[in-house]
């Protein structure tokens, strides 16, 4: 490690040096309004100019998240006035006395901007071998991405000075030379990085399921910087391109490194290199290994192919085992045996397939079980579906077929998964719930039992006679053939109301004919009791008016 920093500081201290000749610190140029500008684009251009001087000088007072606030703030104002120079320029009646002072005193602040980025980083290159290196390293490498931005910026302000006539030739020169040299810096970072992180890779797969919190820490921390690394080395190359620098090399090892396939492969230079690369890689294995791959390969293919048809019968046999089983398994448990059967066959197969190609199983297994991991944390929501999936499964509260409610959802459930549930609403609206949603909530199975109580009431008048109301009422339910016998319906007068005395009538049916018994009942208790002359009451009230003399 005490290696790897020596090196890194090595390589950076010419980067940090060649900064620093070229951001110089001369005193600002104070744009004076002219007659040709606009009275209110001056004074937004002042107002602009004068929060990013106030904003700099705060910079020294503030530290932590206070400093990223206000380097946050020039940045925007800084963004804005640069838009509204770009404005100017695509009017050509600017003047140009007036602008070439605006110009200018933005070049000067991009000089002192890279200065202040250029002390940030020295200082954190202090603390390296002190703290946290790889915490440092990652900072360091996010300052270098706004150094980047600002050498772009630098680029469009000498290109707007040539705009409006001024010669730039040395100050462009200067830059690329700058640019030259710390391309050719990230170059050495991005493939030192590289190899380190194939190292910290290596270390946390042997470790297998002894891998530690620290190794997963710096394989992401590596992979992190590497990514900073390689886009800093990204917009220098395209720098470079504008001011018209062959950087096919330095495409090459971008390429390597991040695998992209951008419009830079399309360069003669970099896609010859790359492609006599990989001829040579490919004729020197072709002549030692290639009988021994095609071999190997064959096997490999007959293996899966072996895997395929055993799982498929595989699959079948289960199918059949438990959808014909005395232990009445639910249907979701049924696929889920069924599935995980047929694709257990294939996955052994395809491992006993992956060792004939020399690949050892240990290594492959446990990277598997990082990336298991880390998709897990990114895919919380979805394995609650699934963990809520097993219970369900296990539990077995309702089946495929059953008529629940649950969720705030009344339907029949049409298909079950481990991660949701299909339900059919009452008037065919098809609705997929997560599992989760089920689970945490009350699960009412509606035709889990095979009888079900059907509640009524009924009320008659208080004039009319009790015991006809009853028999009544108890002939009706006897009746209908629905009804079930066993347990017996249940009719007793409940409440003795405001307008009415009322009946409760409770009989069982099954859950299938609980409505056609509801309506049955309800309808004929209406017809018998108007034949029998017996009244149903309502709400009602008697207005009583009283006349008064004066």
């Amino acid at each position: 490690m005490r290696r790897s920093l020596i090196l890194i500081l090595a390589l950076s201290f010419p980067l940090l040096m060649s900064a620093k000749v070229f951001a110089a610190d001369p005193d600002p140029i104070t744009t004076s309004p002219t007659a040709s500008a606009s009275n209110e684009t001056q004074s937004e251009l002042t107002t602009l100019q004068t929060a990013i001087k106030e904003d700099i000088a705060r910079l020294a007072q503030y530290q932590g998240e206070l400093r990223t606030i206000v380097e946050y703030r020039i940045q925007n104002k800084t963004l804005q006035l640069r838009n509204k120079i770009k404005a100017l320029l695509d009017d050509n009646t600017y003047d140009k006395t007036f602008m070439l002072a605006l110009i200018q005193e933005q070049l000067q602040f991009n000089l002192k901007i890279n200065d202040y980025f250029n002390d940030l980083i020295t200082k954190l290159s202090q603390k390296l071998g002190t703290a946290d290196d790889e915490a440092t390293l990652l900072e360091i490498s996010k300052r270098e991405l706004d150094k980047d931005n600002n050498y772009k910026q630098r680029l469009e302000t000498l290109n707007w000075l040539t705009q409006i006539g001024q010669d730039v030739t040395a100050e462009k020169t200067q830059l690329t030379q700058l640019l030259l040299n710390r391309a050719d810096n990230f170059d050495s970072f991005v493939t030192y990085t590289q190899q380190q992180l194939q190292n910290a890779v290596n270390d946390a797969t042997n470790a297998g399921k002894d891998v530690t919190a620290a190794q997963t820490s710096r394989v992401i921390q590596l992979k992190e910087r590497l990514a900073q690394n390689s886009q800093s080395l990204s917009t220098n190359i395209e720098l470079l391109d504008a001011l018209g620098q062959n950087t096919a090399l330095l495409k090459k090892t971008l390429f390597s490194i991040s695998g992209d396939i951008t419009q830079d492969v399309l360069n003669i230079d970099v896609a010859s290199s790359l492609i006599e690369q990989w001829l040579n890689t490919a004729k020197d294995q072709a002549i030692n290994h290639g009988p021994t791959l095609v071999f190997k390969l064959f096997i490999f293919s007959l293996i899966l192919f072996v895997a395929g048809l055993a799982g498929k019968l595989v699959k079948k046999i289960v199918s059949n085992t438990v959808s014909n089983s005395k232990l009445n398994f639910s249907k979701l448990l049924q696929d889920f045996f069924t599935s995980l059967s047929g694709k257990a066959v294939f996955t052994i197969g395809v491992l006993i397939a992956l060792s004939q190609l020399g690949i050892e199983l240990g290594p492959l297994l446990a990277g598997f079980g990082i990336a298991g991991v880390i998709i897990g944390f990114a895919l919380q929501d979805t394995l609650s579906n699934f963990a809520s999936g097993m219970m369900i499964l296990i539990y077995r509260p309702y089946d495929v077929g059953d008529l629940i409610n649950a969720a705030g959802v009344s339907g029949r459930v049409s298909h079950m998964s481990l991660v949701s549930t299909t339900i059919k609403t009452l008037d065919n609206q098809r609705l997929i719930i997560p599992n989760n949603k089920i689970w945490g909530d009350t699960i009412n199975n509606i035709t889990a039992e095979h009888q079900r109580r059907v509640d009524m009431t009924f009320g008659i008048g208080y004039g009319d006679s009790i015991e006809q109301a009853e028999a009544v009422l108890k002939s009706i339910v006897e009746a209908h053939p629905k009804v079930q016998k066993v347990p017996a319906p249940l009719i007793k007068l409940h409440v003795l109301g405001e307008s009415s005395v009322d009946f409760i009538v409770r009989p069982w049916a099954k859950p299938e004919d609980y409505w056609d018994v509801y309506w049955d009942i309800t309808r004929e208790v209406k017809m018998r009791f108007d034949a029998e002359g017996i009244s149903i009451p309502f709400p009602q009230r008697d207005v009583h008016i009283y006349q008064t003399s004066k």
